[in-house]
């Protein structure tokens, strides 16, 4: 009864949290991006880059911005990892193997962290700050950026301009994302998470012997891990390590930091739109969404075991931390695979098939409740500019959004954002199973093994990078073929949002009238929520019954 009492404690308590921060956060966020003028640091910035920040892109240059920082990117972090033993710092490490690093910088720069080596065997500190870190701060601000330059096609009216790329990445980094890092990484650290530069220490156990642990810069690297909804683990243990996350109450606060810049974004387009109640609709929908899958996952780690063992331990315990318990790790499990958050405090692979099934599920929806920061809003938007369509062919309304036609331009954009994540991740998981040598990579048969090719895939295209445990996926072709499913499941979503932001930008904004669907009431809060599950069902339900529906019948 008490860990059933402390469980609806900090569920209450972390509703409760996000809500207090949803209206300052949110009009913080779009003062940030809107505000006329720049700091002298951002200034700075710019001239230093040859920017002119009082000029505006169109979005084929915005693109262009977003792509060039982002190769750039890979192809710096690809060289930190191949030449960190001559780095300071390097605590030893060797060079890390080519098509390894390759998946690394991918993954890091796509906001994906997905991880095929444990961080404090494979890597120096220097790489985990100068190099992981940095792209913990500059993937999160990419996807708000790229929102940013949605909501402004919304806004504006007759202009092919939707922003300066380079400004909005400026502003969200030192306005944002730093302060809020420096402030939260002084709250771990006095949580009890390290924050040093030591290397490895030989430590007495209680038992008499010795073991080895690696000290690090971890408190820095946790903070922006899980407000940028970026995940990895600086231990290979990731969040349920000590060290990364040292008792309940540091728990909850990385699951808030995880949630709370998205959940506060749709404040942020309602400000930005003139219309608060947008917001609300939006985040209503992400709420429901999210509520629902804590409730799904809490309920099938508490009540599916085998044994009368699984019983008395209050639920599945195999792969939890005692410390952390059920209720806190299925808080954990729900909320990072409804983000773009790859940070895990239990093993999911050890989760009852429903309840695992559910993780899986949460990153099918494009990890839109509330996502990642910045593309778990562009992606429910976009979601809503295919609910209002279709609502127009049902009930024959004009099918306009925020005084926005929908013509055949916008909806062409829109089909193609849907249908690309699915594709890379069904593609790929077929390509795995069709390859003995791949198949032999998962260290589970039947349904549960494919449910392990199904999630790597999931997780890599939708840029959560969490995973099955029991897939070993350090080989040359899953580190090859994962990272290109990164690349494309990031960066191709977001050249067809950001043409889609500029196909509206270039519109006369129309009047409401009768025939115009209202967009800010609890009916389209219905739904935005039917379209959301009905397009995730028939995209994934046949993989989905092929693994954990299938083993969880069985």
């Amino acid at each position: 009864m008490n860990g059933t009492l402390a469980g609806w404690l900090q569920i209450l308590a972390l509703v409760a949290a996000l809500a207090l921060s949803y209206r300052p956060l949110g009009d913080y966020l779009a003062h940030v991006l809107t505000a006329p003028g720049h700091l002298r640091a951002e200034r700075l910035v710019y001239r230093l880059g040859g920017v002119d920040g009082d000029a505006d892109q169109r979005w084929p240059a915005y693109l262009r911005g977003v792509l060039a920082f982002s190769a750039v990117s890979v192809l710096f972090l690809y060289a930190f990892l191949r030449l960190q033993n001559h780095l300071l710092l390097s605590l030893g490490r060797e060079p890390m193997p080519a098509a390894q690093a390759f998946n690394t910088a991918a993954s890091f720069v796509t906001n994906t962290n997905w991880q095929s080596y444990s961080g404090e065997v494979a890597l120096g500190h220097l790489v985990q700050m100068a190099g992981l870190a940095v792209q913990n701060f500059a993937s999160a601000a990419v996807g708000i950026a790229v929102v940013a330059a949605l909501i402004r096609g919304f806004t504006r009216e007759k202009t092919d301009r939707v922003g300066n790329f380079w400004v909005d990445l400026t502003r969200i980094v030192l306005r944002v994302l730093l302060p809020l890092a420096f402030v939260f990484a002084i709250v771990l650290v006095a949580g009890g998470t390290i924050q040093n530069l030591h290397g490895v220490e030989s430590i007495p156990t209680l038992a008499g012997d010795h073991q080895s642990l690696t000290g690090g810069p971890v408190a820095s690297q946790e903070v922006i891990k899980e407000l940028g909804t970026n995940g990895g683990g600086f231990y290979n243990a990731n969040s349920a390590h000590p060290f990364e996350n040292p008792n309940p109450f540091i728990n909850w606060l990385e699951i808030y930091l995880l949630l709370v810049i998205s959940f506060s974004l749709p404040r942020t387009f309602g400000r930005m739109v003139g219309d608060d109640r947008q917001g609300y609709v939006i985040v209503a929908v992400m709420a429901l969404i999210w509520a629902a899958s804590v409730a799904i996952v809490t309920v099938n780690e508490l009540h599916s075991v085998s044994s009368q063992a699984g019983h008395a331990a209050g639920g599945m315990t195999e792969g939890k931390e005692q410390r952390i318990g059920v209720w806190a790790s299925a808080l954990f499990a729900a909320s990072t695979t409804l983000t773009s958050c790859g940070a895990v405090n239990s093993f999911h692979d050890s989760y009852s098939p429903f309840g695992g099934g559910m993780t899986i599920f949460n990153m099918m929806l494009g990890e839109i409740a509330p996502g990642g920061t910045g593309s778990g809003l562009y992606g429910i938007l976009v979601l809503a500019v295919v609910a209002v369509f279709v609502a127009g062919l049902m009930v024959g309304r004009t099918p306009e959004y925020l005084g926005k036609k929908l013509g055949g331009r916008e909806m062409k954009f829109a089909s193609l954002y849907i249908l690309t994540t699915p594709a890379v991740v069904l593609v790929g998981a077929g390509v795995a199973m069709a390859l003995p040598g791949e198949r032999a990579a998962m260290l589970n048969h039947g349904p549960h093994g494919f449910s392990e090719v199904l999630y790597g895939f999931t997780s890599v295209a939708n840029n959560n990078g969490s995973a099955f445990a029991g897939l070993g996926a350090n080989t040359q072709w899953y580190n090859t073929v994962l990272g290109l499913a990164m690349l494309l499941g990031r960066f191709l979503p977001m050249v067809f949002v950001l043409a889609l932001a500029g196909s509206l930008a270039r519109q006369q904004p129309v009047p409401v009238t009768a025939g115009t669907l209202p967009t800010h009431r609890p009916q389209f809060v219905g739904l935005l929520t039917g379209v959301v599950l009905i397009v995730v069902g028939l995209t994934y339900f046949p993989a989905l019954s092929l693994g954990p529906l299938a083993e969880g019948l069985h």
